[in-house]
């Protein structure tokens, strides 16, 4: 009987050991859902939705709540399809907005998951910046997640406490039963119970091997985000608002940023493009009649005058605004090629609407925000997957023509120069 007890003792405290380091492995690689969910989200719903109110479509945090996950899943993989099908959930769901809820069958099923458990966990805030709803820089680990993490730590040594316990205790009616005298066990301080348990090899063993987990998932998160700046929103020295220009007033992007649309760089408008407007438009109803001080610093940038409407090019300095989009110096990127170019695959992509431009699909909802931010990662890896998942739109596209055309001359074995393929435009060489 003894025998029986002590295999029992090895068989549990190891099996249990080993299904609660399982749980604690899978729990950190499980960390990473939310972020995960987070990116995937920014990728393919936030032009129609957000998480706390609606928009084009219902807010996702209370509606994936209530909404069960197999449907849900069903749902975001094809709509279309399951609205088709006549459910009567999807048709009704359907009425809440005439914009047709676009098909993600390219998504795996971890993946909308993954969109369901950020969705749900809701969006991270900076400490003070949950009234001001902005972004976050980082997308560590979440709150949740980390909590729970740990919670599993400590459940898992409550368990092992207690079930050695149990075990003991059996150990001692079984010898009981069978007439051995036991000898009381003396009361020790809990330091000295202590002491004991970090004698224990299979406590040392798991609680190292906890901590190594631990460090392990919060290094190698720290190193998967360094260099990435999600949220990055720099103080610029004249605040403009991109939701009163771009938003309110519906201002095209291209009237401010017009090298988007014909070189590789979108350009910083002079403050001659703000003068257009704000040599009349002046914002006094707010500040008793006196001229807006952010207006005030364009003025003072170009020496401008208001009163006698004349410059004085000694008063003139540079307004040095602060770069928020960085890619790295050996980072090639061309704007016109994917604003111009690849605009209609972009669109279809990223599922933008008509009136919406498609700068949207990188920078997100411009019009929206008070002060620009960062709002996709610019990675390598979100790059590669968007060039990866995105179609061609090449019929009747100019540019894919004469790809088109300078192919059919290589089979044939005529004549094509570097010209053919492009390779007279600026941005070939010029940075």
């Amino acid at each position: 009987m003894r025998n029986i007890s002590l295999i029992v003792k090895r068989v549990w405290k190891s099996a249990f050991l080993f299904a609660a380091l399982s749980v604690l492995t899978v729990s950190a690689t499980q960390a990473q859902d939310v972020v995960e969910g987070r990116k995937l989200f920014k990728d393919n719903c936030a032009s129609c939705h957000t998480l706390d109110r609606n928009s084009t479509g219902p807010a996702l945090t209370p509606k994936l709540t209530e909404l069960d996950e197999a449907y849900a899943l069903k749902w975001i993989k094809n709509a279309p399809a399951l609205i088709k099908s006549g459910d009567p959930q999807a048709v009704e769901a359907a009425k809440f907005s005439p914009a047709e809820m676009t098909a993600f069958t390219r998504l795996t099923d971890d993946q909308i998951k993954n969109i369901i458990a950020y969705a749900k966990a809701g969006e991270p805030k900076k400490e003070g910046e949950a009234a001001a709803g902005a972004p976050t820089a980082s997308e560590g680990i979440s709150d949740f997640s980390l909590a729970g993490i740990i919670a599993i730590i400590i459940v898992s040594i409550i368990v092992l406490v207690v079930l050695g316990r149990a075990i003991k205790l059996l150990e001692r009616l079984i010898l009981q039963k069978q007439g051995v005298v036991l000898v009381e066990e003396e009361n020790v301080s809990f330091g000295t119970g202590i002491k004991r348990l970090f004698k224990n090899k299979k406590f040392v063993f798991f609680f190292i091997l906890c901590v190594i987990i631990s460090l392990g998932s919060f290094g190698w998160m720290g190193m998967w985000n360094t260099g990435v700046h999600t949220g990055y929103q720099p103080v610029q020295p004249i605040k403009f608002s991109h939701e009163l220009h771009a938003g309110t007033n519906k201002i095209d992007c291209q009237f401010c940023h017009s090298g988007a649309f014909k070189s590789k760089n979108s350009t910083i408008p002079s403050a001659n493009v703000c003068m257009n407007c704000h040599k009349s438009v002046q914002a006094t109803e707010k500040y008793d009649g006196e001229i807006s001080p952010e207006i005030q610093k364009i003025y003072n940038a170009l020496g401008y005058d208001p009163a006698s409407m004349t410059y004085d090019k000694t008063k003139e300095k540079p307004i040095e605004w602060v770069r928020v989009h960085n890619l790295p110096d050996f980072a090639y990127f061309n704007h016109s090629q994917h604003v111009v170019v690849g605009e209609e695959a972009i669109r279809k992509e990223k599922g933008l609407k008509p009136e919406e431009p498609v700068c949207f699909a990188c920078h997100g909802p411009v019009d929206t925000m008070e002060e620009i931010y960062q709002y996709s990662p610019l990675t390598m890896k979100w790059c590669v997957n968007c060039h990866k998942d995105t179609q061609l739109e090449v019929k009747g596209n100019a540019f894919y023509d004469k790809i088109i055309e300078a192919h059919e001359k290589i089979k044939k074995g005529e004549k094509i120069t570097p010209a053919a393929l492009g390779g007279l435009e600026c941005g070939k060489c010029h940075y």
